[in-house]
């Protein structure tokens, strides 16, 4: 069998990362590689899921509410301190 190259080029800690990773496994990048590889063409694609992070309800919700409170700031309470909220969330008498 005649073997090719591949050239990739990865973030640094990224590489020393997977190094870690795979020779924690018993395996070089190579054979990490080859094995992804084989794996992909036996899926016939990609063989983990590929997608976008889409935000629930409550995170969508808290991500308007920061909008709202950056674009808006003087409709929001400010504290001098986090013990002065702490206190007032708390019920906390001053």
């Amino acid at each position: 069998m005649s073997t090719a190259n591949i050239n990739v080029r990865v973030d640094a800690d990224l590489k020393r990362s997977a190094e870690d990773l795979f020779n924690d496994l018993g395996l070089n990048m190579t054979a990490a590689i080859t094995m992804f590889l084989k794996s992909a063409v036996s899926h016939d694609g990609i063989p983990f899921e590929v997608k976008r992070v889409i935000p629930n309800a409550e995170t969508k919700a808290a991500l308007a509410e920061y909008d709202a409170m950056k674009n808006h700031p003087e409709s929001y309470k400010r504290y001098s301190s986090f013990d002065a909220m702490a206190d007032e969330v708390l019920g906390n008498d001053a």
